[in-house]
């Protein structure tokens, strides 16, 4: 480890910034519930794309895509970015605008609020509450290990990934409670600009110490030629390949915490312009982190399953000084706060507002947002707990919740799209989904070489029409677009 002292002076410095912003942040609003949890639904362009960006943005870009590239390749580009650089808008687009539109009409704060108001059913709610925290805690896992890893490999250990976790998930609590949804997405706008300009910045820089890009990729060539070939590896198999897309594509309109960002728009304009900045972002982002992982496969030859994951790190460390890595790290906190504390948000206010609330009606709004703040430190310590016991890679956790908010994307589109959808369809295709997704999720093989998402997605529309034959739909009918 080379000069901790200015490592931690960067981060300290970063932590700083993030901190005065919090606190402007939280002069600025009433503090009333919808104020806390949504930011007064005031977001204009650039702090909802910059709030979007930063909460989709996570150690699965930036840790565990180089990871995966370090062992399949360059193929890992277009596993993933073509598709999601369409997919996202247009997801954003066909269930985002509806949903915004929704919840303003009906004042709801939550996404299960708004289904469960739309369909008249309360049973809906509390389906969709367990489903969104059961897949976003393990999500939220994947982003703190990302930080430990981080921390362990630019400290040599002397920092635990433990104390690293436990460190942001203290910051990440403070701001968050302190200022809410408005400090959260002002933070998000500092917060995006650092890792997506430590990326470029690490993709020349890396580039220029391992002789340049012709040189490095010239070396691939040489030493790990599979590295820039498709092959014949099982995930790149036309169908494998094909449920993946659609998988990664449409998850992130179910994460709660992005749908929670849209309801925060101020008009939709400003819904309109994230969709057109999504895409060069998303490639900007996804090329330079594939290309370090294949770099890295020849200059840090030999890490074996989640050691992989530090790739990204470990080929900072070599090329820059003590400075850069702590912007590194500094980048790598940025990411991962910037969803933590969406995370955060959105599960406590889930828990004030989807059981709380129903639990006691006359809860005052000022007592909602009490409560939302102990929520917060419920999640943060749950969450510790969780990471103390080190569980897979960053890409297995993160593939697993992934999968899960799948699930749920027939019924969040037909409960705003449909004239025939119902609760009881809603509740089936959840169900019957999730139960799909589990059992071919524990097969040796994948059945046809179609991943687990492809056939409980499958099966959560078929559960949407079946279950739909009982009930009755949203009287409202479609949601105008």
């Amino acid at each position: 480890m080379r000069d901790p002292t200015i490592i931690a002076a960067v981060v300290l410095g970063y932590f700083g910034v993030v901190a005065a912003i919090a606190y402007a942040a939280s002069k600025r609003g009433s503090m009333d519930a919808e104020d806390y949890f949504l930011g007064g639904r005031s977001a204009k362009t650039l702090v909802l794309f910059m709030a979007l960006l930063g909460t989709n943005v996570t150690p699965f870009v930036l840790m565990g895509i180089p990871g995966l590239a370090y062992h399949h390749g360059i193929g890992v580009f277009g596993l993933n970015a073509a598709i999601v650089a369409l997919g996202i808008p247009l997801s954003f687009w066909a269930i985002g605008y509806p949903a915004w539109r929704a919840a303003r009409a009906t004042r709801a704060v939550t996404p299960a609020e708004l289904y469960a108001t739309r369909l008249r059913s309360g049973a809906l709610g509390v389906v969709l509450f367990v489903a969104f925290v059961v897949y976003t805690l393990p999500y939220l896992v994947s982003s703190v290990l990302g930080v430990g890893v981080a921390v362990s490999v630019l400290t040599a250990d002397a920092v635990s990934l433990e104390a690293a976790s436990l460190g942001l998930l203290v910051v990440t609590v403070l701001y968050t409670a302190t200022g809410g949804m408005r400090a959260t997405m002002w933070t998000n706008v500092f917060q995006g600009s650092v890792f997506v300009g430590f990326v470029v910045l690490a993709f020349v820089g890396v580039a220029d110490h391992l002789g340049g890009f012709e040189a490095i990729t010239a070396r691939v060539q040489a030493e790990a030629p599979q590295l820039l070939e498709r092959g014949e590896r099982p995930m790149f198999a036309p169908a494998a390949w094909a449920s993946w897309g659609l998988a990664i594509s449409l998850t992130v309109i179910a994460f709660p915490h992005m749908l929670v960002r849209i309801f925060a728009a101020c008009d939709v304009s400003a819904l309109r312009n994230t969709c057109r900045l999504y895409p060069p972002a998303l490639v900007l982002l996804w090329l330079p982190v594939v290309m370090l992982g294949v770099w890295g496969a020849v200059a840090i030859p030999g890490l074996e399953g989640r050691a992989s994951d530090g790739i990204f790190v470990r080929l900072v460390q070599d090329a820059f000084g003590p400075w850069l890595e702590g912007l590194c790290l500094a980048g790598v906190l940025a990411a991962v706060m910037s969803t933590v504390d969406a995370q955060f948000l959105t599960l406590s206010s889930m828990l004030s507002r989807d059981v709380l609330l129903r639990l006691r009606p006359a809860l005052s709004t000022a007592d909602q947002v009490r409560a939302g703040r102990i929520f917060v430190a419920i999640v943060a310590i749950v969450t510790a707990l969780l990471v103390v016991g080190k569980p897979a890679s960053i890409f297995s956790i993160a593939s697993f919740s992934f999968s899960g908010y799948v699930m749920l994307v027939p019924t969040l589109y037909l409960g705003l799209r449909s004239r025939w959808f119902t609760a009881p369809g809603a509740i089936t295709s959840i169900v019957l989904g999730n139960a799909v997704l589990l059992v071919a999720w524990v097969q040796p093989t994948p059945w046809l070489g179609v991943h687990p998402v492809g056939w409980g997605l499958a099966a959560a529309i078929l559960g949407a029409r079946l279950g739909s034959r009982w009930g009755q739909p949203a009287p409202e009918g479609p949601v105008e677009v």
